[in-house]
């Protein structure tokens, strides 16, 4: 079974359209869309916005659904001047940005007592989940790289420069370091598939609404040609 979350109902409403067989279940606040994709068993979600939804959703999928794979889908903002909107980015990693236990000697983003912070997505998702976006979204481009994660909407130069200096980030986002980190607990594969809709910036708020559909478009397609392959 492979769970797949986006954090709100624009990330998945077109992928669980394409599920026959469906069962709801209801846990935690939460609808699990269960089925088939094609030949595949799927478990489609809307988290919720945030860290907290994001792992609680993961931890659910893992205990009631037994999820093999966790892929995390949705829209992030670039930290990256080369990375435009509409294109993609794919995890080689993740970690939490607006921890900060600097207090007690740690670096920003160290979660104090955990013997990792950086949480690596699956090898194996990531070759294939790189090949098939150059595939399916040839008109876009594809990186791999960190995705950083926190609890915010990033939205002006100032703190966009500051994930940029202190963390090395493709872009910016409020739910895959917390799947991530789940997933890691729980000895899951995961991959975070996110399409760039701002620039994380003083535009952001102009830029979200408008570019939000197509980015979501872009993961869409790569999702659904990600899936059979998993």
């Amino acid at each position: 079974m492979i769970g797949i979350i986006g954090a709100m109902d624009e990330e998945v409403t077109q992928l669980k359209n394409k599920m026959k067989q469906v069962t709801i279940t209801k846990k935690a606040g939460m609808d699990f869309y269960s089925g088939n994709f094609g030949d595949i068993a799927v478990v489609i979600v809307r988290s919720g916005i945030g860290k907290v939804n994001a792992s609680i959703c993961t931890q659910v999928l893992v205990d009631e659904f037994h999820a093999s794979a966790i892929i995390n889908t949705g829209i992030a903002g670039s930290l990256n001047n080369d990375i435009n909107i509409g294109d993609i980015v794919l995890s080689t990693d993740a970690l939490q940005h607006d921890v900060d236990a600097v207090a007690f000697g740690y670096n920003l983003g160290v979660i104090p007592r955990m013997e990792t912070s950086i949480f690596k997505a699956d090898e194996k998702l990531l070759t294939k989940a790189e090949s098939l976006c150059k595939k399916v979204n040839p008109d876009i481009s594809v990186f791999t790289g960190r995705v950083v994660t926190g609890d915010q909407f990033i939205a002006n130069k100032e703190e966009k420069d500051r994930l940029v200096t202190n963390f090395s980030g493709l872009c910016t986002e409020m739910e895959g370091a917390a799947i991530a980190q789940a997933a890691y607990l729980n000895q899951v594969p995961f991959l975070i598939i996110r399409a760039i809709s701002d620039k994380a910036d003083n535009s952001a708020t102009v830029d979200y609404p408008t570019f939000e559909a197509k980015a979501i478009e872009h993961t869409v397609n790569l999702v659904t040609a990600l899936i059979p392959e998993i």
